[in-house]
């Protein structure tokens, strides 16, 4: 009966959720010892941290949890809390050395477009003559690779330890998907998506760089929330299309780093209109003014808006980004723009770090 119960216990705590984070204190780790003895449970935790709210909230909550179990009469939850090992305040960039500035590439939802924007967003950057380097952040779903026609190994200096991002069309990159199998997936759960997600910025040996973009998944889980807390970003540029569902989801996104103080540094509004080869004609197929709406109730600059595009597409799918392919085509050109407005507000307003 009680490993009977100590499974229900470990299946309620499993609903309690770390303050701040998607993932519950089970999956972390955080329950060491569970003791039952009639009607009373006693719950063993260990914690890291230096913020006093943590444990109490994770104390009433677990609490709560057991206590909805039928024939639960009385709960104990005690949490060993220890300090957090002293390490250099992370400010500005100084986390990544050399990099001047770290700006993400975000939306609320999949499917808009963002690492399409993201690639080429780095590669205009470097055409208007700035050092630049890409991170691919969606760990579950990567595709610098493929956009960048890349299927290279990044190997790590025996040396320093630091690992070496691929080079491509002048950029430094780093993607999950430069070291998986063709097709295979990334299994991985919170903790090891932490991992992989601090050592693509911190470990990667990515020089002196002017802008280092991080292309995000979509969403805001715990791949957004460690970057958020653990790199000072210089700001974020959202990623959305005109229709409401779309920018639902990218309302989520502007909010989560409005409470974390990024500054959003601008919308874009990928695939805003379809103009027909044939006879110029064009087509809202998504409607229209979203993007300008959602900007203009921000405060921020809309930075472009895109059309969808077929040699945008296409471009992508062989490897190699349309503002690298074909610098005349109508869609690189704006992409040259925003990279140039980008640069602009930046180092004319914002002080480099």
């Amino acid at each position: 009966m009680s490993n009977l119960l100590e499974a229900q216990i470990r299946a309620q705590l499993a609903t309690v959720r770390y303050p701040g984070f998607s993932r519950d204190i089970i999956s972390f780790g955080l329950v060491k010892d569970i003791r039952i003895e009639a009607g009373t449970v006693m719950v063993q935790m260990n914690l890291t941290t230096a913020d006093v709210k943590v444990p109490q909230k994770i104390k009433e909550d677990s609490e709560a949890a057991i206590l909805a179990i039928p024939g639960v009469e009385k709960v104990t939850v005690r949490i060993d809390i220890h300090a957090p090992a002293q390490t250099t305040p992370v400010s500005a960039a100084s986390s990544i050395p050399g990099v001047k500035h770290v700006i993400a590439v975000a939306s609320g939802k999949g499917g808009v477009g963002k690492s399409t924007v993201a690639a080429n967003l780095a590669v205009a950057l470097e055409h208007s003559g700035a050092s630049v380097g890409l991170c691919d952040c969606d760990l579950y779903g990567p595709s610098v690779g493929l956009m960048f026609g890349s299927n290279e190994r990044p190997y790590a200096d025996t040396e320093t330890g630091h690992i070496q991002p691929i080079e491509r069309y002048g950029l430094r990159l780093m993607s999950m998907g430069f070291l998986l199998e063709d097709g295979a997936p990334a299994v991985l759960r919170g903790p090891m998506v932490t991992k992989y997600t601090q050592q693509f910025l911190r470990q990667v040996d990515w020089g002196d760089l002017d802008y280092l973009i991080l292309d995000l998944p979509p969403g805001t889980g715990d791949i957004q929330l460690t970057i958020v807390q653990t790199v000072a970003l210089t700001g974020a540029l959202i990623v959305t299309t005109p229709q409401e569902v779309a920018l639902i989801d990218a309302r989520k996104a502007v909010s989560m780093f409005q409470k974390v103080n990024v500054p959003v540094l601008g919308i874009i509004e990928n695939m805003s209109y379809f103009q027909c080869p044939s006879d110029g004609k064009r087509y809202d197929i998504f409607g229209s003014g979203g993007g300008q709406s959602e900007a203009d109730r921000l405060g921020v600059k809309l930075l472009g808006q895109l059309p969808i595009d077929i040699p945008t597409r296409e471009a992508g799918d062989r490897g190699l980004p349309v503002t690298a392919a074909d610098r005349a085509n109508p869609v690189s050109e704006q992409f040259e723009k925003i990279a140039q407005t980008l640069r602009h507000g930046l180092e004319t307003v914002a002080p480099a770090v």
